[in-house]
């Protein structure tokens, strides 16, 4: 993030996730995120499709119920494409995935970074509207696994949203260079960071040498290895809740036909993702849907310990990456200096504890 640009006007750093986006800007010495028109500083990454309008963020969620096969979540623009969601794929021009949706009465068709730009022009009027000014200047984060040719649709989304995209940055070194902003022990010593980061579709973990660049007068930040799962996220864990219930609704009412119910389906899952929200507080709570199908009215109890059984296999993914990121750079966990948690699903209570007993009780 930059106040200002050589070419001019202020300058904006963009979080686009696969869940939530955010927008910040480099303001009174410090980054300030912006809220967005609801008052919130995360806006969901979802954008869609009605008969009359093109709907971005909240509005996007609040209508996905009733509106499945025209409502695209970002994280689904990272999965294999085949098996994106409830909305239709097919291949356009040179085999390209193309996003097929019903709008203003036509079938109309986008490429993933169309849908991308449309977030992005989001994030550019939320920041416009808070600072009073145009936006034209952004820098925009990227998982740290894409490539030249995988950050190049990102950088394409930038120019259709009309953005001039100054530079494109890997989200862990983004955290890291936050860290190293604000919370880096003062200190001539170089440092080793790792960042474990656990969003909404994709999972990561970077370790960091942090060079307080003194003589240079600038830090230096160097990514030494990194490991994850770009197909690994919050949305993973809800899929194992939404399996779960829908075991227990046939298992009391015997009614298999509930998965070709897409509206049914998308209703459970905002259920289940609110649960587990809950049990990152609460050791047991519900997951409640009025009439989920053909009336019937869906509710069953879940405990803490039941969705931890549920995941094991996704919390074990993470540990071994965790296990191969410090393999990878020769290292064991005692180099680390410290531990910077990125990420809404690291705020699951198991996550923490897992990380906590592999530190030795290091602070994180």
């Amino acid at each position: 993030m930059a106040a200002a640009s050589k070419s001019g006007g202020p300058a904006v750093g963009i979080d686009l996730g696969t869940t939530y986006s955010c927008v910040a800007v480099w303001r009174h010495d410090r980054g300030e995120v912006i809220a967005n028109d609801q008052g919130n500083r995360l806006t969901p990454s979802c954008v869609a499709f009605t008969s009359t309008e093109r709907l971005v963020g909240e509005a996007a969620v609040n209508q996905a119920a009733l509106n499945p096969m025209n409502t695209i979540l970002a994280s689904s623009l990272y999965k294999k494409m085949s098996s994106c969601g409830l909305f239709k794929v097919v291949a356009g021009n040179d085999e390209r995935p193309m996003i097929v949706v019903q709008h203003e009465g036509k079938e109309k068709q986008f490429m993933p970074e169309q849908i991308s730009s449309m977030v992005l022009v989001k994030m550019r009027e939320t920041a416009e509207v808070y600072l009073g000014k145009k936006i034209k200047n952004a820098v925009i984060t990227v998982l740290v696994y894409f490539n030249n040719s995988q950050r190049q649709p990102t950088i394409d989304a930038g120019a259709i949203a009309g953005l001039n995209v100054m530079r494109i940055i890997n989200e862990p070194t983004a955290a890291a260079l936050a860290y190293g902003l604000e919370k880096m022990p003062v200190s001539s010593k170089r440092r080793t960071v790792l960042v474990f980061y656990l969003g909404g579709g994709t999972f990561d973990v970077s370790l960091l040498n942090i060079d307080p660049g003194v003589g240079i007068d600038k830090g230096l930040f160097e990514v030494v290895a990194i490991a994850g799962d770009t197909h690994l996220g919050g949305a993973d864990f809800d899929n194992e809740m939404v399996k779960y219930s829908l075991r227990e609704f046939t298992r009391k009412h015997g009614r298999m036909d509930i998965h070709s119910n897409q509206k049914a389906l998308r209703r459970l899952r905002t259920a289940c993702e609110r649960a587990k929200r809950m049990l990152s507080s609460t050791a047991q709570t519900t997951i409640e849907v009025d009439s989920l199908h053909d009336g019937i009215d869906f509710c069953t109890t879940i405990t803490r310990s039941r969705f931890e059984e549920l995941n094991k296999d996704l919390f074990s993914k993470c540990m071994k990456a965790l296990d191969k990121c410090l393999c990878d750079a020769k290292m064991d966990e005692s180099s680390v200096h410290d531990v910077v948690l990125v990420g809404g699903s690291t705020r699951i209570p198991k996550v923490q504890s897992m990380l906590r007993d592999f530190f030795y009780g290091k602070e994180l």
